[in-house]
């Protein structure tokens, strides 16, 4: 059957793919739904909550804007997994991928961790369905900062970001949630690092609720933070009882062999302060005008600790996967 061509619709200045006519009525008919609000995206998988994209920037009393991360993220169970603005380090929000230094030639433009001297501008949002089982928002933004402007005083984009978040209907008590994450330079001499210290933090990160006796948990078995980051091989679960649902449950960080410096060191922490993904570190590295780097992460979101699942098994699985 011949299908009519995809149809582009402008929305409050977002950009929204809507799917041929043929398959509209699949895409109706699909469980996981992804709809826009005034401040981003909310996705949901029938009466579930899953979580919502924040597109808007949005601040505390006008410090600490960000814009451009996941929060809520919602546990399988409908509890709230994520922190926005905590009161230790207020700049952390939900899920998110940001990182310490920003240099153009040899000035430092901005610190998107922070949220100091940084925007995200989302210029374009596309929904689309994968297949059956999963659907995805792809959106497109520039990096400015107010420290670069051109003669009109307008901030000057400095980095093009191209991130596609995938998520998976829920099946055998866990849900899978992709991010790719493609960065390219729009000026010349742009580097990306962590921070400037020796923890060297910075990259792909989750801001989660924690609570007492949480288990860590990596390739080798049962891992202890530390203050500086640590080796645990490509995936980190953190389980236990999340955000007072009386039950253990966990998330888990998997990274795609693809993704450069894998498998990445890792930042965790028990209490006040968010969990990372390690990529640069400390050391600057340079980002290129023609090819992005690509980053692959995969959220899985699970009932019962990491020895009721098989993380070695899903990662050979991601890692087979393009």
């Amino acid at each position: 059957m011949k299908h009519s061509a995809n149809v582009l619709l402008t929305v409050s200045g977002i950009l929204i793919l809507l799917a041929p006519f043929a398959d509209c009525a699949t895409a109706a008919r699909h469980l996981i739904d992804i709809s826009h609000t005034d401040g981003g995206f909310v996705i949901t998988e029938g009466r579930d909550k899953v979580m919502v994209y924040q597109r808007k920037h949005k601040s505390l009393d006008g410090k600490y804007t960000r814009a451009n991360y996941i929060h809520p993220l919602y546990g399988l169970d409908g509890q709230v997994l994520t922190e926005d603005f905590p009161r230790d380090h207020p700049h952390h929000r939900g899920v998110f991928w940001a990182w310490h230094q920003l240099w153009l030639g040899d000035a430092k433009v901005g610190d998107p961790w922070a949220t100091q001297d940084s925007q995200w501008d989302v210029y374009e949002a596309k929904i689309m369905t994968p297949n059956s089982k999963s659907r995805a928002l792809r959106l497109g933004l520039y990096w400015t900062s107010p420290l670069r402007t051109d003669s009109a005083g307008k901030p000057v984009p400095l980095v093009k970001e191209t991130t596609t978040i995938t998520v998976h209907c829920a099946e055998n008590d866990m849900r899978k949630i992709d991010f790719r994450i493609e960065l390219l330079a729009l000026q010349n001499d742009m580097r990306l690092g962590g921070s400037e210290d020796a923890k060297g933090y910075g990259g792909f990160s989750m801001r989660i609720k924690l609570s007492k006796g949480l288990a860590f948990t990596g390739t080798d078995g049962p891992v202890e933070p530390t203050t500086l980051s640590l080796e645990a091989g490509p995936w980190i679960d953190i389980s236990g009882n999340f955000a007072g649902a009386g039950k253990t449950n966990g998330i888990a960080i998997l990274t795609h062999k693809s993704c450069p410096g894998y498998p990445h060191r890792w930042i965790l922490r028990r209490s006040g302060s968010c969990q990372n993904a390690a990529w640069p570190g400390r050391d600057p590295v340079p980002l290129s005008k023609t090819k992005p780097i690509i980053l692959n992460y995969r959220l899985i979101i699970h009932r019962g600790n990491a020895s009721d699942i098989s993380f070695d098994k899903l990662q050979a699985e991601y890692n087979s996967e393009n």
